[in-house]
């Protein structure tokens, strides 16, 4: 059981909290405790149960569950403080220990709270008995009693024709600027709101240059306008200006850290400017607003890319892949994977690791000595650079008998998967299954590489090869790749059932490729065939030694 002080201390304690946190979600359930606590004593005074009651209703009016239910309870606040149930004597007291509002400001809350929900009717007489002029114009507007609002603002302009407000509402109602224009004359040229409005307007027109310009003078009256940077970072991007819209977007997520829109933007500007690091650190901030969004990931990709992540763009291509069904794979970029993957092999020594500003590493493969490594241990061991990594440490995956970096483990294992992904799903074609023929022979499986370079082929073939051009180069040149494949394994292996497979494809090949003798990739096949037979007559020669 808490007394009245100690109540009216807790409830002060959610004071604290409003004022001290950003007015979203998470700042209503950390009051929720304090509210309950009080809530739940037995007796407390009228003063610091009203206002607890306020509390409460303010928490439950943001979640679609229970607003109903704070309609409802502030009903019967407005009616029990309003009503005078309770005399002067009993509201006297502690009425100067909580944060208590008058009548007809919680007269005016209940009404917006009902315009909030659709009580449009009955807000509409609480508004006109409080002569809130500008709430009653809404209402009005609301309904689609333009006429009515007209009159109402006209009526209100001849008691007192000073008042900028009534201006813009008049504005608002017959969308004509001399209206704004005339708000911003009577008050000095002072009303932000009246610019914002001659902004919005000027932005509908397409006249984006003026936008801006106007949205800059708003934000030079009142600086605290998000949505207003964001505007301007608009109207900038439109008016192709773009250093005033990095400038405009940054404002805006200073003051709202959660505008996903406003990062992402940010972090195209970045892009378009080449300004890669700056970009790649605007899309993750983006990406933990819009996770769902694939062209944000598609972006995201490139320019992890080209700032050397590529253990993030391979997740960030994978994500994209899972968002779209598998339709949309930058098979560019998994080229530009498979290649990054292909050069990094490392021998023995260490691995020097950098850390770059944006948080991931970048490996050079520069291999120590014996004798190095020997004096690196004996004469820097007890002050050894931090940026240098024993061998022991990196050296944790081996294909085909050659040692990769944790790194490079990670990269192969992820364009791995994503491959994979393509290939079961069907789409890429030919190109996909080349790509995933590099994989295997990176992993040191020569028959998994000769079955994927066989379907590259196959997805080249067609009854319009003989005629199409471009799809000839492309099976001409898979055609090649399959056929040094074979070429590998005879030689590993001895035999020569793949060199009778290649000379039986390059044969068929440039049977069906005539109408492109001329052509360069025509000529690479013939040669491939000779040097195919050369092997098959050397093979001969050794079998029969």
């Amino acid at each position: 059981m808490l007394d009245t002080i100690k109540q009216a201390v807790i409830l002060a304690q959610c004071l604290d909290i409003m004022k001290s946190t950003p007015d979203d979600e998470m700042q209503d359930w950390q009051m929720a405790p304090y509210i309950e606590a009080v809530d739940a004593q037995k007796l407390s005074h009228f003063m610091v149960r009203c206002f607890c009651q306020i509390l409460r209703i303010h928490w439950e009016r943001k979640r679609n569950r229970t607003k109903q239910r704070a309609i409802v309870m502030m009903d019967e606040l407005v009616q029990e403080v309003g009503g005078g149930s309770t005399g002067v004597a009993d509201r006297m007291h502690y009425a100067y220990c909580v944060c208590f509002p008058t009548i007809s400001a919680l007269r005016k809350e209940y009404a917006e709270l009902m315009v909030s929900c659709g009580i449009i009717g009955d807000a509409l007489r609480i508004f006109e008995d409080l002569e809130l002029w500008d709430n009653l114009i809404y209402c009005y507007c609301l309904l689609g009693k333009k006429a009515a609002a007209m009159d109402l603002i006209k009526e209100r302009l001849q008691h007192n024709p000073e008042d900028p407000r009534l201006w813009c509402s008049l504005g608002d109602v017959t969308l004509n600027d001399d209206n704004y224009i005339k708000a911003l004359e009577v008050s000095g040229n002072r009303f932000a709101r009246a610019e914002r409005s001659l902004a919005r307007s000027a932005y509908n027109r397409g006249a984006y240059k003026k936008s801006q310009s106007h949205w800059e003078a708003a934000l030079a009256l009142n600086s605290l306008h998000p949505d207003g940077w964001f505007a301007l970072g608009s109207a900038a991007l439109k008016a192709r200006d773009f250093d005033k819209a990095i400038d405009g977007f940054t404002h805006a997520v200073q003051l709202d850290p959660d505008n996903g829109e406003a990062w992402n933007n940010i972090a195209c500007l970045h892009m378009m400017k080449k300004r890669n690091k700056e970009a790649f650190i605007a899309f993750k901030e983006a990406l933990k607003f819009r996770r769902n969004s694939w062209q944000m990931w598609e972006n995201y990709s490139q320019v992890a890319m080209d700032i050397g992540n590529f253990v993030q763009a391979l997740e960030a291509i994978k994500m994209v892949l899972d968002l779209t069904n598998n339709k949309r794979g930058d098979l560019n970029l998994l080229s530009k994977m498979v290649e990054e993957m292909e050069s990094r092999k490392i021998s023995s020594g260490c691995t020097i690791i950098r850390n770059d500003d944006t948080g991931h590493n970048l490996e050079s493969n520069n291999s120590l000595s014996a004798n190095d490594l020997s004096k690196m241990n004996t004469s820097h061991c007890a002050d050894k650079p931090n940026n240098i990594v024993d061998t022991a440490s990196v050296h944790t995956e081996s294909y085909d008998g050659v040692k990769y970096s944790f790194e490079t483990e990670q990269l192969v294992d992820l364009c791995g998967r994503i491959l994979q992904q393509l290939v079961q799903s069907g789409e890429g074609g030919g190109e996909v299954w080349g790509l995933y023929a590099r994989w295997h022979k990176f992993k040191g499986n020569s028959n998994m590489c000769t079955e994927a370079l066989l379907k590259q082929v196959r997805a080249y073939q067609g009854s319009d090869l003989s005629h199409n051009e471009e799809r000839f180069k492309k099976f001409a040149r898979a055609s090649v790749q399959l056929c040094e494949q074979y070429i590998d394994i005879a030689s590993s292996t001895g035999s020569k059932r793949e060199l009778n497979a290649a000379q039986m494809h390059l044969r068929n090949a440039i049977k069906q490729a005539e109408n492109f003798s001329g052509s360069e990739e025509y000529k690479t096949l013939g040669a491939c065939l000779q040097r195919v037979q050369q092997e098959f007559q050397h093979a001969s020669a050794e079998k029969d030694k």
